[in-house]
């Protein structure tokens, strides 16, 4: 893997494997080495592997090759367009990528939205996220926005009994479906849970629980309850979003393209090829390849290397398509063009507007519920996105 020039043009950058950080928290367990396949996950209980951050303090490095040890951070500054896209101008990768086993139950919680996240936690943007389920055993339920007619004083008295059920929607939870989670609304799933989950490079977070989900111990009253306080400063009562099994678009003889999710932040894919016929995909932006299934061979341009089971890669947008040979069973997260990158093949595939824009939460008629982001100076990709503008991508 490297960074070099062709003939005096822009930089070209090879595919990045990218260090991975695995979080032990008490509600994790073994299925993300033993279910998926994972190598080199610490051998103990873990709830998540971090596959690509550029998130403060847990950042990906560039696992070997020329550039083994250049942060992500680093890459970004350094080849803006050349990774991200033409016209693309950011000071960090915005988009996280996590496995994540939810063994036992997430702590019910928040994640603020980009003005809230301005106003209250002085960070440049919230975390909009999205969960796309790989397994989950028969019975599973998630919990995801405020039921219909809860007013913020029932649902501040509700947490405060930890009486959930009374306040927050709980959702039947599916392998291979897919929710879009908004800033604002509260949510969590689990037990017997497995997930990918593609969000707004951001770890802000506000808590309704009387425990600590790094270790299980107890929250005092006083923490628990200014917890509460800007939980309930946060919340959005109007979010909620359900499941959806997503679009296809058959794209070859046994290739499977299925859009999971798609909103301003961020876009998830899952491609399968169910026969030894290649998988080619082409894309202006950078993709974060992550692998669902059996190992499988990738190539683009000159550079070819396996893709292990639920291994990550990182294809720069100067790379402008892949090869995966099958079967295979891949997924694709992206910061999106929506116009483009979504919406265009998705119409032209036969797909009203109303239909895809199911992809994003889907809780306010077209909307997705996503609160409107502030116009970036300089637009990395269209504004005509499905339901809102494009991002700022960070000051």
């Amino acid at each position: 893997m490297s960074a070099h020039r062709t003939g005096g043009s822009r930089p070209v950058l090879s595919p990045l494997r990218l260090t991975v950080t695995a979080r032990s928290l008490v509600f994790g367990g073994h299925a993300i080495a033993r279910r998926l396949g994972k190598t080199g996950v610490p051998d103990r209980s873990v709830a998540e592997t971090w596959e690509c951050s550029d998130v403060e303090g847990a950042g990906s490095v560039v696992a070997d090759g020329p550039l083994a040890g250049v942060p992500l951070r680093q890459v970004v500054a350094d080849h803006p367009e050349a990774l991200m896209g033409a016209g693309w101008s950011g000071p960090y990768f915005p988009v996280l990528t996590k496995f994540i086993d939810a063994a036992g139950t997430l702590p019910v919680h928040l994640h603020a939205d980009d003005e809230t996240a301005r106003r209250l936690e002085g960070q440049p943007h919230g975390k909009t996220e999205a969960w796309h389920i790989l397994d989950a055993a028969p019975g599973a339920t998630a919990l995801c926005g405020v039921k219909e007619g809860v007013t913020a004083d029932r649902l501040r008295a509700a947490l405060e009994a930890q009486d959930f059920d009374a306040v927050l929607r709980r959702l039947p939870v599916r392998a291979g479906e897919t929710l879009y989670v908004p800033g604002g609304t509260p949510h969590s799933f689990g037990p017997d849970t497995l997930v990918y989950e593609i969000e707004q490079t951001s770890d802000i977070q506000q808590h309704a629980m009387r425990w600590n989900m790094e270790d299980g111990s107890p929250v005092g009253d006083a923490e628990f309850g200014a917890n509460l306080d800007m939980l309930m400063r946060q919340v959005d009562l109007e979010t909620r979003p359900d499941f959806t099994p997503g679009l296809s678009i058959a794209v070859g003889d046994g290739v499977e393209r299925v859009f999971l999710c798609a909103g301003p932040y961020f876009a998830l894919e899952r491609w399968r090829a169910g026969t030894a016929e290649p998988l080619r995909h082409s894309f202006a932006t950078a993709q974060i390849l992550s692998n669902a299934g059996a190992p499988v061979r990738v190539r683009t341009g000159t550079w070819s290397g396996e893709l292990g089971r639920a291994e990550t890669l990182l294809l720069p947008a100067v790379c402008e398509e892949v090869e995966i040979t099958g079967p295979a069973d891949v997924l694709f997260g992206y910061l999106p063009d929506l116009d483009r990158d979504v919406r265009r093949p998705l119409l032209d595939a036969g797909h009203p507007p109303r239909i895809i824009a199911t992809l994003g939460a889907g809780a306010r008629g077209t909307e997705t519920g996503a609160a409107r982001p502030a116009r970036p100076s300089v637009k990395p990709h269209s504004d005509r996105s499905v339901t809102a503008q494009a991002p700022d991508q960070g000051k």
